[in-house]
């Protein structure tokens, strides 16, 4: 299952329109998110007459689709962090560029104060000849050249370092509306979570492990091939999957020291040197599709009609993937649920 990771362009000038867009992207999601997370606590507890195996699998399933919308909010909202932080770099290069011109404006005033302020034709009465004339009166014309055109750069740097504060100022008031419907979101997630996981703490012992071989068992997957990676890459990206088995589920986390289903995809292809999208639903669309036939290692196996959880295929019929909470990265069978997809990256 999917998750958050723990954890603006060299300046908004370069469109006004980037920001907004950005923000309203962030916002809706930021909306969508504060509205899932007003969902009454009520609604995951267990009716009494429910199955409580079903029922954890129900809440599990629920915490995995909100999982990944969460994750996708979140990603979008470190970009616009990122896009923030860059703008106000380019904010502070424009206002080092005010100060340059006023200083350099102030020091013009001064020199045409001590040349007296005085027209060219009234130089003439306090020179000592028509070359100290010619000489003054050129001087206070580049004065008065140079004077004009900075004022004219400081008044421009000036509207631009406004429109650009301006922006900056409603990307980050988006900004901060959105982590407040993220972490309302995270914790209505954590409630599912926390529902399940006392549910399953309450049944007996035999019980629960016929749950969890139940979520591993494997559903008949006719015709399936075998071979070697795909690619070099693809091989790499088992290899580091491979490395994290046994490590816990934790979530929102994409390594190395836990994971979620996603960011165990995520972190493997990353080891490779390939950057996939951060929630299953973006992965599935990260390559080509291919026939779960033909599926190699290294190949993404999306589940269920939602695509709220992603495994990587690494032969033998087996999948590495990160399950649930209390779930360690291992392997299961590749038909332990309903496969959407299958990607080649």
């Amino acid at each position: 299952m999917g998750s958050h990771r723990r954890h603006a362009p060299s300046g908004l000038h370069r469109s006004a329109g980037a920001a907004r867009l950005a923000a309203g992207v962030l916002s809706a999601a930021a909306a969508a998110l504060g509205a899932a997370a007003t969902t009454p606590p009520a609604q995951a507890v267990p009716h009494p007459h429910d199955d409580p195996r079903a029922e954890v699998e129900r809440l599990l399933r629920e915490a995995e689709r909100a999982t990944q919308a969460y994750d996708k909010a979140d990603e979008q909202a470190g970009r616009l962090r990122r896009q923030v932080r860059d703008a106000q770099d380019h904010i502070a290069r424009r206002q080092q560029r005010v100060n340059a011109l006023r200083e350099e404006l102030g020091a013009l005033a001064g020199a045409q104060y001590r040349s007296g302020g005085l027209a060219p034709s009234f130089v003439l009465l306090f020179t000592d000849g028509p070359d100290d004339y010619l000489a003054k009166a050129s001087v206070l014309d580049r004065i008065g050249a140079h004077q004009a055109g900075r004022l004219r750069e400081l008044r421009t740097t000036l509207r631009a370092l406004a429109q650009e504060r301006g922006e900056a100022a409603r990307t980050l008031a988006e900004l901060d509306r959105s982590r407040r419907a993220v972490a309302a979101h995270r914790r209505a997630v954590m409630h599912k979570l926390a529902a399940a996981r006392r549910l399953l703490d309450s049944l007996p012992a035999a019980e629960r492990g016929a749950f969890d071989r139940a979520s591993r068992s494997a559903r008949a997957v006719p015709g399936l091939a075998d071979g070697p990676a795909a690619s070099a890459r693809a091989a790499a990206a088992v290899a580091a999957a491979r490395s994290a088995l046994g490590r816990p589920y934790v979530w929102g986390a994409n390594g190395p020291g836990g994971f979620d289903c996603s960011g165990l995809v995520q972190w493997s292809y990353a080891r490779a040197g390939v950057q996939l999208p951060r929630t299953s639903q973006e992965q599935q669309h990260a390559g080509r599709r291919i026939p779960l036939s033909q599926a190699r290692p290294g190949d993404l196996v999306v589940y269920r009609s939602d695509a709220s959880h992603v495994g990587m295929y690494a032969g033998n019929g087996l999948v590495i993937h990160a399950p649930h909470p209390g779930a360690p990265v291992r392997y299961d069978p590749v038909g332990m649920m309903p496969i959407a997809s299958v990607t080649r990256v």
